[in-house]
């Protein structure tokens, strides 16, 4: 099998050694994306606005790939607070415009750079 690295200066770049995403048999595995403004490397504050800053990440991140944000397949939501799961419905919902992507979403004690919210992606061509 072949695979065929992704990458994009739109969405952060790799903080350790992995790919921001590979593309293996038709589908596009990204890796989790963090809000880092990939421009200025500044995090928002508060979990509305990392939500708008991870998904802007994640769907820069598969436009890379030649797909959009109606491939995706599947998501891995990661929070620090599952109260902040209402509030992260209401942004994650504005970044799809067909059926929702299967998901999860788990509560985690910790992210990298002390963020708030993670989120990584399978998209299908």
């Amino acid at each position: 099998m072949s695979k065929k690295i992704i990458s994009t200066d739109k969405a952060p770049a790799a903080i350790g050694p992995y790919s921001q995403a590979i593309e293996a048999g038709g589908l596009l595995f990204a890796s989790g994306q963090i809000p880092v403004d990939p421009a200025t490397g500044n995090i928002p504050e508060g979990i509305e606005a990392q939500a708008i800053q991870a998904l802007t990440n994640v769907r820069n991140l598969v436009e890379a790939a030649g797909l959009t944000m109606d491939n995706i397949v599947k998501t891995s939501v990661f929070i620090r607070d599952m109260n902040d799961f209402a509030k992260v419905n209401a942004i994650y919902e504005t970044f799809f415009t067909s059926d929702y992507p299967a998901r999860s979403c788990v509560e985690v004690s910790h992210l990298p750079k002390d963020v708030l919210i993670e989120v990584e992606v399978i998209a299908a061509r």
